[in-house]
């Protein structure tokens, strides 16, 4: 698990943000996935070419648990497994005999949240060293990487290893995917891929995202179950001052106004859109924004559910608890208002967790970041949609020569190593005396290690993710026990698992409504007006993108 301090970096608040955060903490959902995917190519694609059935079985790999460490906190409701200790450098296990490389040099364009590291640094030498191969890594800016992407795909000019996240998908470069990279089901379907023994761990539902125009072309960074969007709390300050926990959206607004005293500069949130679609049982992002009610199917947009959590969402900022700069929009600083005590609530991805517990470690000893358990609309038991099982891709040039597929493909399956081996120790915290010491038996990284070791190889091929967090064993033992919690409420979305292309006459659809959103709970715009642009997204095509959802559903035995 990448021990990134890149991670706590702030970002805007919108549906690109929290999944990029969820993704530089990527973890593994195991099991209990239908085999069923669908990717449209075209518009003219009629119901959107899927594969399912017995054709996708065939294309996945075989699945082979990994048995090298026994975590110390158990999955239960399908939670990510947690490790509290670190194993000592002499107790580690090897998964990969030798050098897996021969010599290639490949490059990679990847994104990066964070200040890039300085090029041939000694982190760098060191695993292509272990690699026995190079791979020159392009690190571009993640809150642009789309932009750049299109035009890099467009061009032909395309790295040996290319990054591509669920959430830039958009437009044309999904069927770029096909065109553009390499079939990887000759060297991984089946019992293929038991060469490469970490590979074959990372779970079945990851790799059935991997499918695209019918082949299997990604390799898969497994996603964890819930980790887009956290409500988190200051537990400290909780503490401090005997708030209690909200177990309602009325409870939470009765706090947020004992919560908020401006003159002291203490209000009691940031944006709390995204946990309001969860406070109110909203559905998820494309495609997962449908839901099938007395046999049709109903749009996010188009359900109460949504427009509720708009109108409680809005009371918030008319009441005036939310903290003035995030109502003006300034987003990029919503993590710092929260660890420097100006909000107490705030939502974000999984990987906050870490992040800030980890900066706040030497200035601030007492702090303690938590997630709120969800709630439902009227504080009973909370609606919770999974989130995809894997939303970051790597993709290796169809350019490629069979044995130059087969080398990265063993460097992939180096780089994917689990908890516990000599491999996730280098890839995760480099050297030791050089990138990170042991303290009190646990690897901490220096401030070399912090500039120089982050999510970059990873983006290559990732393990079936646990919470391995030792310098931080209470923040595991936190981590774990919500999602478990949550867990026993999280249910499959509609077309959970499908890869899928939406026509392009439709892609823009749903785009308007972020800014709606932020207009609505604003008060810059109203209930009606939201109405109204419900009713413009039916008569605009919405009805007709519904229609083809439900031909896709039908294809597929009524998904999942």
């Amino acid at each position: 698990m990448p021990n990134s301090q890149a991670s706590a970096s702030t970002s805007p608040p919108s549906r690109r943000t929290f999944l990029a955060s969820t993704a530089v903490a990527a973890a593994a959902v195991a099991g209990g996935v239908p085999l069923l995917t669908g990717c449209s190519t075209e518009e003219g694609s009629g119901k959107g070419g899927t594969t399912s059935g017995k054709e996708l079985k065939n294309l996945l790999p075989t699945y082979v648990a990994s048995k090298v460490a026994d975590p110390d906190i158990p999955s239960v409701n399908g939670s990510s497994p947690g490790y509290t200790k670190a194993p000592p450098a002499a107790e580690l296990v090897a998964s990969v005999k030798g050098k897996p490389g021969h010599g290639g040099s490949y490059t990679m364009f990847e994104p990066l949240w964070g200040t890039p590291p300085p090029k041939n640094n000694a982190y760098y030498k060191a695993v292509n060293d272990a690699l026995g191969a190079t791979v020159k890594l392009q690190p571009q800016d993640g809150n642009t990487y789309g932009e750049k992407l299109g035009a890099v795909l467009a061009s032909g000019d395309i790295a040996d290893i290319v990054v591509i996240p669920l959430w830039e998908m958009g437009g044309r470069i999904h069927g770029a995917v096909s065109a553009k990279f390499a079939d990887l089901g000759p060297y991984l379907s089946g019992d293929k891929v038991k060469k490469y023994p970490n590979l074959a761990a990372i779970p079945t539902a990851a790799w059935q995202m991997s499918v695209f125009g019918g082949k299997l072309r990604g390799l898969p960074m497994p996603s964890r179950p819930l980790g887009s969007v956290i409500p988190y709390y200051r537990e400290d300050i909780f503490t401090k001052e005997g708030y209690h926990v909200p177990k309602s959206p009325a409870e939470f607004l009765s706090l947020a106004k004992e919560i908020t005293r401006p003159k002291s500069k203490v209000w009691a949130c940031d944006d709390m859109w995204w946990s309001a679609q969860r406070f109110f049982g909203c559905p998820g992002e494309k495609p997962y924004y449908w839901i099938e009610k007395n046999g049709k199917l109903v749009h996010k947009v188009e359900t109460e559910n949504y427009l509720e959590a708009l109108e409680w969402c809005r009371k918030l900022f008319a009441r005036g608890y939310v903290h003035p700069d995030a109502v003006a929009g300034k987003a990029n600083d919503a993590l710092t208002r929260f660890t420097s005590g100006q909000t107490l609530l705030y939502n974000d991805g999984e990987a906050k967790w870490y992040g800030a517990t980890f900066e706040q470690a030497g200035p601030n000893p007492d702090f303690r970041i938590q997630g709120m358990d969800w709630f439902g609309p009227d504080g009973g038991d909370p609606v919770i949609y999974l989130d995809p099982p894997a939303q970051i891709w790597s993709f290796l040039n169809k350019n490629l020569a069979k044995d130059q597929i087969e080398e990265i493909l063993a460097l992939a399956n180096f780089i994917a190593a689990p908890f516990g081996t000599k491999e996730q120790r280098l890839i995760d915290y480099g050297v030791e005396g050089v990138h990170h010491d042991m303290k009190k038996g646990v690897p901490v990284k220096n401030a070399t290690g912090v500039r120089d070791v982050q999510d970059t190889y990873r983006f290559i091929a990732s393990p079936q993710a646990s919470v391995a967090y030792p310098d931080f064993p209470r923040m595991v033992e936190d981590y774990c026990g919500w999602m478990r919690r949550m867990g026993e409420f999280a249910r499959k979305p509609l077309f959970y698992g499908m890869q899928i292309q939406e026509p392009n006459r439709y892609a823009s659809l749903y785009t308007p409504f972020e800014d709606l959103a932020k207009d609505v709970t604003r008060g810059r715009k109203s209930i009606k007006d939201a109405q109204r642009a419900i009713s413009d997204w039916r008569s605009g095509g919405g009805d007709r993108l519904r229609d083809w959802y439900a031909g896709l559903l039908d294809e597929n035995g009524g998904g999942a």
